[in-house]
């Protein structure tokens, strides 16, 4: 199989210092990128600093994802954590992005993402929220 399952949670703002807090209590490598570090014309300055996407990669193989709320994105303080499926096979990803959506909505159709990689967001029928990412290789 080429995925991987990691709890990811959503901020309003603080997400960098969330991550933080939990890598000086779990250990583990954390990798941040800024909202600011991607092509955006229309980012409001105030997003600039705030968090794309954060990754605490632990010893132990657990990932623990996390990310801030754009400002003119509405936060939904009961969906704070998202199972996401991510890993380097865009197809099967793209399979069971699918599978998952079925009964369900799609929020962001599974398509090139501005990073490069394949993504995608989804509630499947039980409410659950999910983000599918695949760093390489086309989803059809």
């Amino acid at each position: 199989m080429g995925y991987k399952v990691s709890p990811y949670i959503s901020f309003r703002d603080g997400a960098a210092e969330a991550l933080d807090f939990y890598r000086s209590v779990l250990g583990g490598r954390l990798d941040i990128t800024r909202m600011g570090d991607m092509p955006s014309p229309d980012l409001p300055e105030s997003d600039r600093d705030k968090v794309m996407h954060g990754q605490l990669d632990l010893e132990n193989g657990f990932v623990l994802m996390a990310s801030d709320t754009p400002s003119d994105m509405e936060f939904d303080a009961g969906q704070r954590v998202s199972v996401t499926l991510f890993g380097d096979d865009g197809p099967e990803l793209s399979e069971l992005f699918d599978r998952l959506a079925e009964g369900g909505s799609v929020v962001e159709p599974y398509a090139q993402a501005p990073w490069g990689d394949y993504f995608g967001m989804l509630t499947d029928r039980f409410g659950v929220f999910w983000m599918l990412n695949a760093s390489s290789g086309r989803p059809d």
